[in-house]
């Protein structure tokens, strides 16, 4: 969440960043609130204070004058008892319009309400040039029997889904390639739990919001998570790290769930938007400093970009506009990935910095070198996740004779496996 200290003195900024990210939060009603909560506080703090001074008189006095320091003390008493229910109402109150304030944007996020509104910055890779009819990932896997979408949408209901064959294998090779050429670059292969508390998704900003778009184990009073970036920002909640453990840097691998409540009749064939996927997570903790997270968020761009690189596939990059932001992001970049059998690009990836926002939340610190206790900064991306990758993949790569050609730097992690061919 933001400072509150910084809220009450840039009041007009929070407003332009409530506008430009499309949210409806009123700061004005919080900045009310905040101020009849610091006048009663001060109230209660006056009344104590006359508590104590009270308290320490009545040892001194006698007779008439005991008589009414305790009185006085009673009366007190039952002044602070009866303002402190309103006080604790009125800083929840604050506490829960807070939660919902958005982080401001940067400077160079685009106006736009959705993704058609996102600001493409580069592009990548020669788009194919088929001297056949393509096929799309739908029908190109059911040629090779890679998928069992009638079959697991009976058992597992809307969007369920089985991979076999090869494509279990590329599945699970496209995590073990991204864990090992993010452990290169200095990230720390982990996996992640797949459940988490209340609190953990309030920490990433997913609460309150996305409470629809999340499965709940009711009797265990659980979440299922959509990303490892909500068990990954609460891995060090509540602690105060130091400054040479910064930065921080996970590569965490996790089975995800979502609901796709807001998806209703988008994207409803193939294997690109479903309830249960698996996903490498690019993760940092860093100090407190705007410059160096944003060299953290080109660093993750980078990163995801060369694992497209090396898988042969066409995309671009998009910075995302206020719309498209979620509570907690100060910028986001999407890769998306060219789809052949849709002629446009699709996202794959997501890039984003948050500044102190959930680390706050998550009450994350560290201490700097002189000895100030700071929140971190918290960064996320999208390394790599499936099924979704496997239609720009396997669409990108097919061949004149229904084959489909795999990736040279993804064949060490199938057995040296060129192709998928079948008959």
């Amino acid at each position: 969440m933001l400072d509150l200290r910084y809220v009450r003195a840039n009041p007009d900024l929070v407003k332009e960043g409530v506008r430009k990210k499309r949210a409806t939060v009123d700061i004005d009603d919080l900045l009310a609130a905040d101020r009849e909560a610091l006048s009663l506080r001060q109230r209660v703090e006056g009344l104590r204070a006359r508590q104590g001074e009270v308290s320490r008189s009545v040892p001194k006095a006698a007779g008439d004058e005991r008589a009414a320091l305790v009185a006085e003390g009673r009366r007190l008493g039952d002044e602070v008892r009866a303002l402190e229910g309103p006080l604790k109402e009125l800083d929840q109150k604050v506490e829960s319009i807070l939660l919902r304030v958005p982080n401001v944007p940067s400077a160079d996020v685009p106006e736009g309400k959705n993704e058609d509104d996102n600001v493409a910055v580069k592009h990548v890779g020669a788009l194919p040039a088929f001297d056949f009819t393509p096929l799309d990932h739908v029908a190109l896997m059911e040629r090779h029997d890679l998928i069992e979408l009638e079959r697991g949408a009976r058992v597992a209901g809307h969007r369920g889904y089985f991979l076999k064959r090869e494509a279990a294998l590329v599945e699970m090779a496209l995590m073990r390639f991204a864990l090992e050429r993010l452990w290169e670059r200095g990230f720390v292969p982990a996996t992640a739990p797949s459940f988490a508390r209340t609190a953990a998704f309030t920490a990433t900003g997913h609460f309150p919001g996305s409470e629809e778009e999340t499965y709940h184990l009711e009797r265990d009073d659980l979440w299922l998570s959509g990303t490892a970036e909500v068990p990954m920002t609460s891995m060090y909640a509540g602690e105060i790290l130091s400054a040479s453990e910064l930065p921080i840097l996970y590569a965490a691998y996790s089975p995800c769930f979502r609901r796709e409540a807001g998806s209703y009749g988008r994207d409803l064939k193939g294997v690109f938007r479903v309830h249960q996927f698996n996903k490498v997570e690019q993760f940092v903790i860093c100090a407190a400093d705007e410059a160096e997270s944003i060299r953290w968020h080109e660093t993750l761009l980078a990163n995801a970009e060369s694992l497209m690189q090396a898988l042969e596939l066409p995309y671009r990059v998009v910075n995302c506009c206020g719309g498209e932001l979620g509570l907690g992001h100060r910028k986001r970049y999407d890769v998306e990935a060219w789809v052949p059998s849709e002629g446009r690009y699709r996202e794959t990836q997501s890039c984003s910095y948050y500044l102190d926002y959930q680390a706050r939340r998550a009450n994350l610190r560290y201490r700097d070198a002189t000895g100030t206790v700071r929140h971190a900064h918290t960064l996320n991306n999208t390394a790599l996740a499936t099924p979704r990758l496997l239609m720009p993949l396997f669409e990108n790569h097919q061949q004149a004779d229904g084959s489909i050609r795999i990736p040279e730097a993804l064949r060490p992690y199938l057995g040296g496996m060129s192709e998928i061919r079948r008959g």
